[in-house]
Parts: C-alpha cells; structure tokens; sequence
C-alpha cells in the first residue's frame, strides 16, 4: 500500500490533515472517505488494516483527523457534531477536486452516525458502511459524564475520553441534541452496511438495530462478535474490513479498464514488503508470502498461484472431456503440492543442488463412472493446456521497458 499525505481546508479556513491510501495499481477503481471515532484519529491501528482492504481491492482511501484531533488545525473545543459533518463534506469536495468524488462512505463510532447524516446528500456517494455507530449522535454524552455537570454550570469542563482528558464546552452537548432529533437515516436512500459487536460495551448492540430497522433497504449487518469498540485486535479490525470492502466491491461504478490483451497479466510491487497487486483483465488479485519469509499472508504465493493454475485448467478440461463423452462427471476434486526433491531417490545433498521440481497432483471423481471412464479421465487430465505448458519448458522472453 503506498500513500501520499494531504491537506485541505475546512469551512472555517482550518488546515485539515489527511493521508490518501493508494493500491500499487496506477489507477484507483474508486475512492472511499473514512470517518473515524469520537475522539481518535486517522492512525488508528484499526484504520490502517480497513484500509489496506480496500487497497488490496483496487480502492484508494481517504482519512483524515477532524478539526482540532491528530494533526488537524483548530480547537477541539470549539468543535461539535455539526463541524464533524462539514469536515466530512469538505473532505469528500477535496476528494472530488483533486482527484474523483468518493463512491463509498465508512464511518466507526461517531463518525459512523455522521457518514449516516451527511452520505444522503452527497451525489456521488452510492453505498455507506458504519463499524459500531451509535443510531444517534446524542448517544455519546454518557461519555461526557464524569463533568455534565461542571459543562452544565459553567459552560466548559475538562473531560476524560478513553485516558485522555479534553475541554468540551456546552455547546457541543447542545448540538449533539439538535441533530440527534433529525431523522437522516430513513432519508440516507444508499447501500447500508452496518457492521456492530455484540460485545461493544461503548456503544451497545441495541443501536445496530435501531439503525437497521430506521434504513430502508439494500440494508446489511454483519456482526463482529467478540470485538471490542475500537477494534483493537487484529484479527477483528481484519475481518471488519475485508467485509466492508468486499460488500462495497459490488457497489461502485467502474469505468471500462484500460484495453489488455487477450492472456495479458500485469504485476506491480511497491516499495516494501512481499504484497503484489495482480490484474487480469477486470480481476484484482493479490500475491504474497506467508509470515514466515517476512510476507503479511494477504493472499497466495506465486507458487500457489501456479498450482492454482494447473488445477483449475485439470479441472476444466475434466469437465469439457466429460461434457463432449456425455459421461457422468459431476464434481472435480483436485488438490496439488509442489516440492524440491533430489533427482535419485536416497541421495543425501544438503545443498538445493540436484533437487528437481515435483508437483504431485490428487484428483478425486465424483460421479456414475466405469473404471474405464475413470481411468480416461486420469488420463485426459495430463492433457490439460497449462499442465503441457509447465512440461514444456516454454520460452521467456525477458524485455526491460520504459514509460
């Protein structure tokens, strides 16, 4: 994943901080504005792993901290829901000016009710997901407790968030009750994604409903059972997002692809790590190593691509021969390995020396078959393009070009 940090003003003239995450591909198939949580910021460890779904997805991200948070510009003070939304919309304007109008709003927490507020005005805008949201932003003022009163009396107090302490001022409890009547979801008419954990202790699992039941449909919910509000284990803040970006995958507007030939497959690798973007035509794959060699385990090695490769072309040229014989195939099962081993059985090299490549290849049949029809089929399976491919040592071509 590579990323460019940006800037961009606010309503009020303020400096906002972003960071762009780009896939390595040169061209973004869509954008997506992140929202983050009450009080947090856009490097959140959680946010960093969402993202890096929807880049492995072909999407760029944009997140960016809300006025007077992280490296934004202003007082946090003097900021409230109402701000948090024109923060929102003038980062979907940056967006749009600078580089293409997002088509996918995710919010967690907070920002989650306010990706529901504004994502039903901005046009371009065509499916919303929120990661523990609460159905109000008034929801949040429990967390204000420990001085509603001293906010009440004097207007302003020091306020502890999460181990934190910052100065609210009243104004904030009082805008969070005016937008808190307006009824923004039953207007939001996009895709809604609403991901909660039955274990959220901040936010609890009733608002997940009460959002769900106010949204019309298309409408989903995913639970992330077992996760905390802020998603603080890897494995959870993983899932969040791999479901998040795979729902949206299906909602963006893709322009036609740049024209590839028939067959042609491109890679592209950045500047750290093992992660290799795959495209095939209108497919987005990912290649990696497992941990074990220093990869991250995104996706299959390059040998598990191969492997996938020559069993997809077994089993379908299985299906083709026994669709043309009219025999009574009806699932393949095939599973391969591959290997180095030594030329000569019992040979002792401590060396890679002498070692040969061996791909063994189980096929199971399912189906009415013969023997004979059986023993064909194995047969049929050694004709299989790509299999001929790999034992023909076919010629490549390596070529340096320029831009």
């Amino acid at each position: 994943m590579r990323f460019k940090k940006v800037t961009f003003r606010n309503a009020n003239g303020q400096e906002l901080a972003g960071r762009v995450d780009f896939p390595l591909s040169s061209t973004p198939k869509a954008f997506v504005l992140f929202a983050h949580c009450f009080t947090c910021s856009k490097n959140l460890k959680s946010v960093d792993y969402i993202s890096k779904a929807f880049t492995n997805l072909g999407m760029a991200v944009l997140r960016f901290d809300f006025t007077g948070l992280g490296q934004s510009k202003g007082s946090f003070s003097d900021t409230n829901f109402s701000s948090n939304l024109s923060d929102l919309e003038d980062a979907y304007h940056f967006l749009e000016d600078q580089y293409e109008a997002p088509q996918i709003l995710v919010g967690h927490s907070l920002g989650g009710a306010a990706v529901l507020h504004v994502g039903g005005s901005l046009p371009k805008v065509r499916a919303v997901a929120t990661i523990g949201a609460p159905s109000s932003p008034d929801h949040v003022a429990h967390l204000l407790s420990s001085g509603r009163d001293e906010l009440e009396e004097k207007g302003e107090a020091d306020i502890n968030i999460g181990g934190r302490t910052f100065k609210m001022k009243k104004q904030f409890l009082d805008d969070i009750e005016e937008q808190g009547r307006e009824k923004k979801i039953q207007k939001l008419d996009k895709a809604l994604l609403i991901l909660h954990s039955p274990q959220d202790s901040i936010v609890g699992i009733e608002n997940a409903q009460e959002i769900y039941v106010e949204a019309k449909h298309p409408k989903s919910f995913i639970s992330l059972d077992g996760a905390d509000h802020l998603l603080t284990r890897e494995e959870d803040a993983k899932y969040a997002g791999a479901m998040v970006a795979s729902w949206s995958d299906r909602y963006i507007d893709i322009s036609e692809p740049e024209q590839m030939t028939e067959g042609e497959v491109s890679t592209r690798i950045g500047e750290k790590g093992f992660v290799t973007e795959i495209t095939a035509g209108r497919h987005h794959l990912i290649a990696d190593e497992p941990p074990s060699v220093g990869g991250d385990d995104n996706g299959p090695t390059p040998y598990g691509y191969l492997l996938a490769g020559l069993g997809a072309c077994t089993a379908m040229t299985l299906r083709m021969y026994a669709d043309y014989k009219k025999i009574n195939l009806q699932e393949v099962d095939v599973k391969l390995t591959h290997d180095k081993v030594h030329k000569e059985d019992g040979e002792n090299m401590e060396s890679s020396k002498g070692k040969i490549d061996q791909i063994t290849r189980k096929i199971k049949l399912v189906g009415d078959l013969s023997d004979a029809e059986r023993k064909r089929l194995i047969e049929i399976a050694d004709r299989c393009p790509v299999h001929k491919t790999i034992e023909g040592k076919p010629d490549i071509i390596t070529e340096e070009v320029f831009d």
